[in-house]
């Protein structure tokens, strides 16, 4: 497993990596998300977001790798909710 982080300034940028990472895994934090995928997938990904970034350089990209005995460690405080989306806890249907 990966654990995938950004922080980037322009909006464009952001958006794209997020959708990109959003095929590959699923989102934990807003700019977090967790990859189960294999080597092959890693690399496709890493290759697809080092094209981004060569285009705009305004932020980063984090890469953990978890091996499989670390990933059985992971440890989870509080409420995980698998289906958050950002804003989603804010709206109210009357």
């Amino acid at each position: 497993m990966y654990v995938i982080s950004y922080d980037i300034e322009q909006n464009r940028t952001r958006t794209r990596i997020a959708k990109i990472l959003e095929s590959y895994g699923r989102r934990v934090q807003y700019s977090v998300f967790e990859c189960d995928i294999s080597q092959k997938q890693y690399e496709q990904l890493y290759q697809k977001l080092a094209e981004l970034m060569s285009e705009d350089v305004s932020g980063n990209i984090r890469f953990y790798h978890i091996c499989r005995n670390c990933e059985a460690r992971i440890v989870t405080m509080g409420v995980v909710d698998d289906g958050w989306l950002p804003g989603e806890k804010d709206l109210f249907i009357i």
